[in-house]
This record gives structure tokens, C-alpha cells and sequence, in this order.
């Protein structure tokens, strides 16, 4: 799918003045799915097909991302869950299945604890997630990312761009799953709309806000009730194998799927397989993960 027809297959959301690119596809029970950072939903391509051919796929670019609106403002995961209810009260959804990825797991986790609490406004049925940062204490963030998070963060955003953005993103994808020159111009593309680069260190306060909510974010994988799995490649820098290791120390009987030699996006590495186990876990016809 070309990044343009996925754009123009989309609509906006007006939030609080702000623009939001969602895409909505599919018949079916509802399946949010929740991208990463830098990102976009644009993550998703490699496996919205094949999905939509049994579940009503919903997503959106969180603010400051892809193609929504990105403001000069602080940036709170809190915010971003507001978006999503926004978005599903929009839509008239009920109750919607999730798959988080990266920056997403932890919107995805803030969603929960607004479930476990009777807050929120739709019904979370099951949760999937994707490598991400789910413990602050495991979370080993790039160079760029601890430099993007200090006080010469504005400075180093103006100065980020393709070249740099190839080079880390080669650093966390498998030894051999590696972006290809076509998808890196995407996500640059992605990243620069809006002129989007100049808000990556605002962007990144997510780390701060990680430890400063970590018993409510953890809390809620541990007290929850709802099926979840995680999907994780083990050879992620940032949250590949040691995030698993203390998964399973953190998380009562926990449901892991292990994809060896794959990085930090499964979805965009190794679609097939995140297809196959989302089919397992959420029981789909086999078809799905043909």
C-alpha cells in the first residue's frame, strides 16, 4: 500500500482544535490498534489487510505524530488515551479489542487502568502488546533518546534527519529484518510533516512520565482481568529480552510469544507472525494467518 492511499483512505478528528488522522476499516468485532514513536499508524500497513478482513480496524496518528496535528506543547500519555475515547465515542464503539506497540503500550496501559478504576468510556476485551516499554527499570532507550531528553533536546531535534534516523533505526531492527530504503523515507516523511521533528524532545517526556506512573501503569498489567499476550522480538535493544525476563517476574501467568532474531517492530519485521499470533490469541478463522 502506497503511503499516499493510506492517507487518502483516512478522515480527520477535531480534538480540542487539533487535527487527528484515524483510518476506520473492516466488519467485525472492533480491533484498536496503537502505534509507537517516532511513528505513525502507518506502522500497521503490513498487516491492516489482512485484519480488516475479519475485525472492524480502527486507528489514529496520536498527537504529534504522522499526519495529526503537532503543537508546541508538553506531551502527556493522558492525553493521548483522551484521544482514543474521543475517537471510539466518535465512532459509537462499545467495547474494542487492542494491539499496542512501543510509545503505545503505555497509552495502551493508561487505558487499562481507566478500565480497572470504571473510567473508562468503552470496554477493553483484550489486550496485545508489542515491544515497548512496560517497566521503566528495562526500558534502555538510545543515546538519541537520552540526549533528545535533556535540556539540549530542542537543539538536537532541528538538527535530526534522515541520515540519523536510518542509523538508529538500524540499530533496533533484526540482523536481518532491516527498513528498507522506501520505508525510511515513509517514516521520515511521516516524522516531518507538520514540520513534526522539531517536537521529538517534547515528545519524549513519555520516559519521565513511565517512572513517575509506574505503580499505575504496572499495576494495572498485574491486577488485570481481560486476556493478555505479549508479542515481543527478542532481539529489540530496548525492549527485547530483558523485558521479557522481567515480565515474566512482574506479570501472573503471563502469555508470551518469543520471535527470535526479530527487533523492536514486529509488526513491520515479521508480519506474518504478529498476524499468526493474533489469530491464536484472539481466535480467529486460520485464513487470518495464512
Amino acid at each position: 500500500m502506497q503511503l499516499s492511499v493510506w492517507h487518502d483512505s483516512g478522515r480527520y478528528l477535531d480534538y480540542r482544535g487539533h487535527e487527528i488522522f484515524y483510518r476506520v476499516e473492516g466488519q467485525g468485532p472492533a480491533l484498536l490498534l496503537i502505534h509507537g514513536f517516532p511513528t505513525s499508524s502507518w506502522d500497521w500497513k503490513k498487516i491492516w489487510p489482512e485484519l480488516t478482513q475479519h475485525y472492524r480496524c480502527i486507528t489514529l496518528d496520536m498527537l504529534g505524530f504522522g499526519y495529526s496535528s503537532k503543537p508546541r506543547q508538553k506531551y502527556l500519555i493522558s492525553d493521548q488515551a483522551d484521544i482514543f475515547e474521543s475517537l471510539l465515542d466518535t465512532l459509537g464503539v462499545e467495547a474494542a479489542h487492542l494491539i499496542a506497540h512501543d510509545y503505545g503500550d503505555t497509552v495502551a496501559q493508561e487505558l487499562l487502568s481507566r478500565q480497572l478504576e470504571g473510567k473508562l468510556t468503552f470496554n477493553i476485551r483484550s489486550l496485545h502488546l508489542l515491544n515497548g516499554g512496560l517497566f521503566p527499570e528495562t526500558h534502555r532507550a538510545l543515546l538519541i533518546q537520552k540526549l533528545m531528553l535533556s535540556p539540549c533536546g530542542g537543539l538536537l531535534a532541528r538538527l535530526f534527519n534522515r541520515k540519523k534516523l536510518e542509523k538508529n533505526f538500524r540499530k533496533i531492527f533484526g540482523p536481518t529484518t532491516a527498513p528498507s530504503q522506501q520505508e525510511i523515507d515513509d517514516f521520515w516523511q511521516l516524522i516531518t510533516h507538520n514540520r513534526g521533528q522539531l517536537v521529538m524532545h517534547r515528545l519524549m517526556d513519555y520516559m519521565n512520565q513511565r517512572r513517575q506512573y509506574r505503580e499505575r501503569w504496572v499495576g494495572a498489567l498485574q491486577q488485570a482481568s481481560i486476556p493478555i499476550r505479549l508479542t515481543v522480538g527478542l532481539s529489540d535493544p530496548i525492549s527485547g529480552a530483558h523485558m521479557v525476563e522481567r515480565y515474566r517476574e512482574l506479570i501472573p501467568n503471563p502469555d508470551i510469544v518469543e520471535l527470535e532474531n526479530i527487533g523492536h517492530y514486529p509488526n513491520v519485521e515479521a508480519p506474518a507472525r504478529i498476524i499468526s499470533s493474533i489469530a491464536e490469541f484472539l481466535h480467529t478463522p486460520a485464513s487470518t494467518a495464512s
